[in-house]
């Protein structure tokens, strides 16, 4: 039996490998040709020195100056060492570069174009090698805009294990995608891209969350919960949507079905317009009081445009709680041909 090993570089890359039990994550890696950092192999330097952000494993056998009692209690282990007991999400200290690896491109297959309303479009893909395509739930993947040189980065909006792959693309005015969706697209079309990236993803949850999304930044956040479908979490996990107008509001029934399914889930939505036909008109802000943040005692999981998540920022900030853990991932809406990002 080999298990999974997600190994999450700086530069937001992540690879994944199989390991057995009787494995180092070290050796897995280099059989896998990816180089990790590493010098000692005896758990003598530190180099590999890595954090273990889910997951359960054998530290194995090392010395204080490699890795201290302290570093180990915090989730700090050493891959030259270290056997896995599930599968695991290690953060590795060093570029995909450095370790000689990179990105993997796939091409896919468009199957369905959900125009869910003027500004915002669903699209979903079947994935020509999808057993070789692993992602974590939050993370994105550059896609590259059929007809053009141009990529746009996309949020999974599904599962890791869910057959197809679906996104959220907000449509603007000049958009290069958006103008593809809207003028060209059709089912059968052939798109590649390149992926998985991204530091935002959903660790294990050992307290409460909360979810807060703004606009298609509920990508990410829905295939969290998918993969809290699969692994409930024996916590709380409440998630607050908030969008500019009432047309931009999508998947609201399947918030409602994931609130059937994953035990101690709750949600949540607001409207900025004042014109809006929703209970709650505003901001997210305007829902994130002591009592969602659990006092301090949860994990803030925030997807949105960079005003929003700076004001989410500010507003925690004003509270005067800190939260155990708060990841965060702006996204910037791109018009016209230039390069950048658009969600």
């Amino acid at each position: 039996m080999a298990f999974q090993v997600a190994l999450s570089f700086e530069d937001g890359i992540t690879r994944f490998i199989d390991c057995g039990p009787d494995e180092t994550v070290a050796d897995a890696s280099y059989r896998a040709r990816i180089n990790i950092p590493l010098d000692c192999r005896d758990g003598a330097c530190g180099t590999c020195k890595s954090l273990c952000e889910s997951g359960s494993y054998d530290g194995g056998d090392y010395i204080d100056e490699a890795l201290t009692d302290d570093e180990a209690a915090l989730g700090y282990c050493l891959p030259c060492q270290m056997t896995p007991q599930s599968d695991l999400v290690l953060r590795i200290p060093s570029t995909s570069a450095a370790a000689r690896t990179a990105a993997a491109t796939h091409t896919a297959t468009l199957t369905e174009i959900a125009r869910y309303s003027a500004s915002t479009v669903g699209i979903t893909l079947d994935v020509d090698d999808r057993r070789a395509l692993d992602f974590l739930p939050g993370q994105y993947v550059n896609v590259r805009v059929p007809g053009t040189e141009l990529t746009r980065s996309y949020s999974f909006s599904t599962g890791p294990h869910q057959h197809q792959v679906s996104f959220l693309v907000r449509i603007t005015e000049g958009g290069a995608m958006s103008g593809y969706l809207t003028d060209r697209a059709e089912v059968g079309d052939r798109i590649d891209f390149t992926g998985p990236m991204g530091s935002f993803y959903l660790r294990e949850l050992n307290r409460p969350a909360l979810f807060l999304a703004g606009g298609t930044g509920l990508a990410p956040l829905l295939s969290m919960l998918e993969r809290l479908t699969q692994a409930p979490a024996p916590y709380p996990v409440h998630l607050i949507y908030g969008v500019s107008t009432d047309q931009d509001l999508v998947h609201l029934d399947t918030l409602d079905d994931y609130a059937d399914v994953i035990p101690g889930f709750t949600f949540d939505h607001c409207v900025a317009d004042p014109a809006s036909s929703a209970r709650n008109k505003g901001y997210v802000t305007g829902l994130i009081d002591e009592k969602a943040l659990h006092d301090g005692d949860a994990d803030v999981y925030l997807c949105g445009p960079p005003a929003m998540v700076e004001a989410v920022r500010g507003h925690v900030a004003a509270l005067g709680i800190t939260p155990a853990g708060f990841h965060y991932e702006k996204f910037a809406v791109t018009a016209g041909a230039g390069a950048g990002a658009a969600r």
